[in-house]
């Protein structure tokens, strides 16, 4: 089984050097890839050789930093397996293919036609993580990062949890099923952001997330550790 790569959210208090937070994620990686807790994934694009310790460059493993008010560290670890990264999908609106605006209406075209594309290849039944605005990297990013909003939680925006609702029930609908065998379930809810965009564009992303699912939080207060 693909462990994927692992994917790290660090919320830290202000002062922390971030270049010791990484060190320590990084030494945490590698003894987790010695237990045999992870599958050995970083491999140099130009040699084709794996580190054998999951330690590559700076992007892998993926560390995003953001300093936070008060005095808690937590970190968000996602291990996002290969098969449901790469059916993954941006798309920049309009798009005349698929008849889809600058709309909700627009974002719910692409997204289903995303799922239709992927047909279960990325382990179905999944989870969908749906960014809309911002630019092709940022949006990426948070597309990914959405996925860490608990699976029965309801969106704040009315709007957009009317959309993840309707998405959800829609995708079920195209009878993909699991793995693409055929079914009712082909997704396991829908999550969504919304993000500031330059008036030249309009980029929806969409990450799909295996069914596994693979995340957990550390949230360090003090001396005391617990986990989610």
């Amino acid at each position: 089984q693909d462990t994927g790569t692992p994917i790290f959210y660090v919320h830290h208090p202000e002062g922390w050097s971030t270049r010791k937070l990484r060190e320590q994620i990084r030494a945490a990686v590698v003894e987790a890839t010695r237990k045999s807790y992870l599958r050995p994934n970083a491999v140099d694009s130009l040699t084709d050789k794996n580190s054998g310790n999951n330690l590559g460059d700076d992007a892998f493993p993926t560390i995003h930093f953001e300093e936070v008010e008060g005095d808690t560290l937590t970190v968000d670890f996602m291990m996002k397996g290969g098969g449901c990264e790469n059916v993954g999908a941006q798309y920049s609106l309009p798009n005349s293919q698929l008849g889809a605006g600058r709309d909700l209406a627009g974002v719910r075209k692409v997204v289903l036609d995303a799922v239709q594309k992927a047909q279960g290849q990325g382990c179905a039944p999944g989870v969908l993580g749906v960014a809309i605005g911002g630019d092709r990297g940022s949006s990426y990013y948070r597309s990914k990062e959405v996925l860490f909003r608990k699976m029965d939680d309801v969106n704040p925006d009315p709007e957009l949890a009317k959309l993840e609702a309707r998405l959800t029930d829609e995708a079920n609908q195209l009878g993909i099923g699991p793995m693409g065998f055929g079914g009712k379930t082909t997704v396991l809810g829908t999550k969504m952001t919304g993000m500031h965009r330059l008036p030249a564009s309009f980029f929806v992303s969409v990450s799909y997330m295996c069914w596994a699912h693979r995340r957990r939080r550390m949230i360090v207060h003090g001396d005391e550790v617990h986990y989610e």
